[in-house]
C-alpha cells in the first residue's frame, strides 16, 4: 500500500509537470558492501524473520518470510501482523524454493553477518534464494539501535513514511525507556550484570562483544562482565555446572529466545551458587532479536525495572 501510494504520487507530478516519467533506478548499499540497483522501487519483497521484523513496523511488508524454526516460536515476529505473508521456511537453512520461485520476488532482504560472512539463513538459503532475486539488507553489527536505524533508511528507499503516528509514536516510546534505562543505571554505580543463556550440560556466559543489544547496554552505562575465554567465534564461555558460581554478578541476564532456558538454569542445583540468582536479580536478556523500536521500548522497561529493583551491593 506504502508503496503504491509512493509511486502514484511521482505518477501525478509526471502528469502535472507535462513530462515523460523516467525510469525510477533504486539503489541500496548491502551489509556486504555490495550496491544493488533495479529499474524501479522494488514491491515483491521475500524477508528473512529479522528482516521482517525490522521492515513491518516502519510500513513494508514483504510477500514472504523464511524463519530460522516455527513461526510460533520467533521472537521477533511477535506482535506483528503477518496476516497474507506467505511462509516459506521455517527450519533454519530450508526455503520451500518452488513457493519462493512462484511469488516472482523484486528482492530478498537479510541481514549481512560479518562474521560467518553470509546472509540471513545460511549459504544454503543464499543458494536457494539468490537466482530469484538479488539479496541485501543491513549488516549485523555493534548495535542494534544502529540496526534500526539502518531498516529506517531500508524502509524509507522503499516508500515508507516514517512520519506516520504509529511509526514515530513506536520511536518516542522507544526513547522514553532509554532515558529511564540510563537513569536507573546512573542510579546505582556499582551494579554489574552478566548474560547467560543455560543448558542441560552447561552455562553459557556471553561475550559483550558477540551480542549487539549487550553492546548497547554497554554503552549506555551498564557495567556488563565479559567472560575471560570466550568461543573461537567469539560468542560465548562454557562453564560446567559445577563453576556455574565462577562469575558473581549483581544481576543476572537470562536468554529469552526460550521459555526452555530459564528451566534448565532452575534445574540445576549449582544455579543458586551465583548469589544473584539465589536473591532473584534475574531479568530477561533479549538475546539476538530486537529489531524494532516498539520491542526494544519493551525490553529496556523490563530491564529498567530490574535494575531499579536489585541491589547494587549483594557481591562485596
Amino acid at each position: 500500500m506504502v508503496i503504491a501510494m509512493f509511486r502514484s504520487a511521482i505518477l501525478a507530478a509526471t502528469l502535472l509537470t507535462g513530462t515523460a516519467m523516467p525510469a525510477f533506478a533504486w539503489t541500496f548499499t548491502g551489509g556486504d558492501g555490495q550496491v544493488v540497483t533495479l529499474d524501479e522501487i522494488p514491491a515483491r519483497i521475500i524477508a528473512s524473520q529479522d528482516a521482517a521484523a525490522g521492515l513491518i513496523p516502519l510500513g513494508i511488508r514483504p510477500v514472504a518470510i523464511y524463519a530460522d524454526s516455527a513461526v510460533a516460536d520467533a521472537k521477533a515476529l511477535q506482535g506483528l501482523d503477518l496476516t497474507g505473508i506467505e511462509i516459506i521456511g521455517q527450519t533454519w537453512g530450508e526455503v520451500d524454493i518452488e513457493k519462493a520461485a512462484a511469488l516472482n520476488p523484486d528482492l530478498i532482504v537479510a541481514e549481512y553477518w560479518p562474521l560467518e560472512t553470509t546472509w540471513s539463513g545460511g549459504d544454503n538459503v543464499v543458494t536457494a534464494l539468490s537466482p530469484l532475486a538479488p539479496i541485501t539488507g543491513p549488516e549485523q553489527g555493534a548495535s542494534i539501535l544502529t540496526l534500526i536505524e539502518d531498516y529506517e533508511e531500508l524502509a524509507v528507499s522503499l516508500g515508507a513514511d516514517l512520519q506516520q503516528p504509529e511509526i514515530a509514536a513506536d520511536k518516542t516510546a522507544f526513547e522514553k525507556s532509554l532515558e529511564a534505562f540510563k537513569a536507573a543505571i546512573a542510579a546505582k554505580p556499582g551494579l554489574n550484570a552478566l548474560a547467560v543463556w543455560a543448558g542441560p550440560d552447561a552455562l553459557y556466559v556471553a561475550a559483550v562483544e558477540g551480542a549487539s543489544e549487550l553492546m548497547d547496554f554497554a554503552n549506555w552505562g551498564l557495567d556488563i562482565i565479559d567472560p575471560e575465554v570466550a568461543d573461537d567465534r567469539g560468542y560465548w564461555e562454557t562453564l560446567s555446572w559445577e563453576v556455574a558460581d565462577k562469575y558473581q554478578p549483581d544481576l543476572i541476564l537470562v536468554d529469552n529466545r526460550s521459555d526452555a532456558t530459564m528451566a534448565a538454569a532452575e534445574a540445576q542445583p549449582t544455579w543458586t551458587l551465583m548469589k544473584a540468582a539465589e536473591a532473584g536479580q534475574v531479568t530477561d536478556w533479549p538475546a539476538f532479536w530486537l529489531r524494532n523500536y516498539a520491542a526494544y521500548a519493551n525490553e529496556l522497561a523490563k530491564l529498567t525495572a530490574a535494575i531499579d529493583a536489585a541491589d547494587p551491593d549483594l557481591v562485596p
